[in-house]
């Protein structure tokens, strides 16, 4: 969804997230909730550990009690409003260039597109077809309507091939 940065802004939230609504874990556990290593959360805890973040305590052999200080808490806040920030920009970003491929489709007189895509990008671009009334049409007319193509968080439109009619 994200580039790399904005996806370790997420790891991070994620991570901080989890912390809070399980203070007593292990990093096993946090990895799996998050999605990452193991490695990865250890370096993230030490890190914050000595950014003054959290203070951990070891309450059993694997198990470790973390609390989120004030600091933490408002490092917290500020990955989320980042995180926000991002996710914002990206939606913008992806409204103008659906809305721009879709004013392409107008132009040419074309009524409806095949949308080959999935996930939350996709669905932008289907609220976008409903704003522009635009019907989106089964995958079997492809060679009569252009695709719109969701690939991360690229789109793109195929022309069908005029050879096709």
């Amino acid at each position: 969804m994200f580039n790399e940065q904005n996806q370790n802004v997420a790891n991070e939230l994620q991570l901080f997230e989890a912390l809070v609504d399980t203070p007593e874990t292990t990093q096993a556990d946090l990895a799996a909730r998050v999605g990452v290593a193991v490695g990865t959360v250890n370096w993230y805890l030490k890190r914050w550990s000595q950014k003054g973040y959290i203070k951990i305590r070891r309450i059993g052999r694997w198990q470790w009690s973390y609390l989120l200080t004030p600091e933490g808490m408002a490092q917290k806040a500020r990955l989320a409003s980042e995180y926000l920030e991002a996710s914002l920009s990206l939606y913008r970003r992806t409204r103008v260039e659906a809305k721009r491929l879709l004013e392409e489709v107008q132009a040419a007189h074309m009524g409806g597109i095949v949308l080959d895509g999935q996930g939350e990008i996709a669905e932008i671009c289907r609220l976008t077809c409903l704003e522009k009334n635009i019907e989106i049409v089964e995958k079997e007319q492809a060679a009569h309507v252009p695709v719109l193509v969701v690939e991360g968080v690229q789109l793109r439109l195929v022309w069908p091939d005029s050879e096709a009619d």
